[in-house]
């Protein structure tokens, strides 16, 4: 089991290279960007992350098929891997930010994505290819310059059924957010699961990551009350298709949903703050990783045992303290008495 950072591009170049410099040097294997419309550029800054690192993973948490031709992603991912001298992942995913400003329409993600694995994964190894599916097409192209590796790993992020499935059946490895409770973790693995073996693939070669944003503090409340913002945009939004979220008791009612109305992706958790009162820490602990050390370091240790292999943080500031603070206290206290609790 591993940690991994995810970084937003909403803060300055100089910034975010310090907090991936900080997560290297506090045992996180792989770095990710989010490839979010419209903060930094993911690729250039991704690059950047690479000359100033030597050993953690890099790559876009997540990409997609419809704001970058996989074509250009074949061509981005392989750029990256020999800048970070083989260091790249690919992170692909449906997307939803900047699809209304950009005027896209996301036409059969699943299939988008897969027919995208199948595409990229021809280019890396200096194929000619002429690829017309569903919803992808490319007539008959080649990259111009010979990829340092032909088999860079594919993540597929995904929190609906049909695209979990998709990933079972072509990913190295599935990310589904929020998904900090067992039940939603059974839910997850037997939809990659269900995909993989379609596809006659071993379903234990491909991992299960849970993308969970994080907050740690002495003071339990006081970390959860920094995320449950999040939470409630989570619920109000209803964009995650959460398996067990009303089995749980975990949704929100449909009235005071209502109350918020349709908001756009770009304005954040600010529509969705009138909904806090009813989200409870019971919420929090169902989507996110927050309290304290003792509390999380438990919370990670059920999610392994329910089959999570990866940790993906989306890490919050807590009162007080730095998102600094929190990436060093993941990789320094949290992460070791996780691993020591394997033993």
């Amino acid at each position: 089991m591993s940690i991994e950072l995810l970084v937003l591009g909403d803060s300055s170049i100089a910034g975010m290279v310090e907090r991936v410099k900080l997560a290297e040097a506090n045992g996180y294997d792989k770095v990710w960007l989010a490839d979010e419309r419209f903060y930094r550029e993911v690729y250039s800054c991704l690059a950047i992350f690479a000359a100033h690192t030597s050993q953690v993973k890099l790559g876009p948490c997540v990409t997609d098929p419809f704001a970058r031709h996989p074509a250009l992603t074949a061509m981005a991912i392989a750029t990256l891997d020999e800048i970070s001298n083989q260091r790249a992942i690919l992170g692909l995913g449906a997307g939803i930010s900047g699809f209304g400003e950009l005027g896209l329409v996301h036409n059969k993600p699943p299939r988008a994505i897969r027919e995208s694995i199948d595409l990229i994964r021809r280019l890396l190894t200096g194929e000619q290819v002429d690829f017309h599916g569903e919803v992808i097409q490319f007539n008959d192209g080649h990259l111009s310059f010979k990829p340092p590796r032909v088999d860079i790993p594919v993540y597929v992020a995904s929190n609906g059924p049909l695209g979990q499935r998709s990933a079972g059946a072509s990913a190295d490895a599935a990310i589904m957010e929020a998904c900090g409770s067992v039940p939603e973790v059974t839910a997850f693995r037997a939809e990659v699961e269900r995909g993989a073996s379609r596809a006659g693939r071993d379903p234990r070669s491909v991992k299960l990551i849970a993308r969970l944003n994080a907050c740690v503090a002495k003071d339990g409340r006081a970390a959860r009350d920094i995320v449950r913002p999040s939470v409630a945009r989570l619920l109000g939004r209803r964009s995650l298709k959460l398996a067990t979220a009303e089995a749980q008791g975990l949704t929100l009612p449909e009235d005071a949903i209502a109350t918020v109305g349709p908001a756009p992706y770009a304005e954040g958790v600010k529509p969705y703050l009138k909904l806090l009162p009813l989200v409870s820490d019971r919420h929090v602990d169902a989507f996110t990783l927050a309290g304290t050390v003792d509390e999380i370091v438990e919370h990670i240790v059920a999610l392994r045992s329910a089959g999570i292999d990866d940790i993906i943080i989306r890490p919050f500031a807590a009162d007080g303290g730095t998102v600094e603070d929190t990436i060093v206290t993941f990789g320094r206290d949290i992460w070791p008495a996780v691993e020591r609790s394997a033993r």
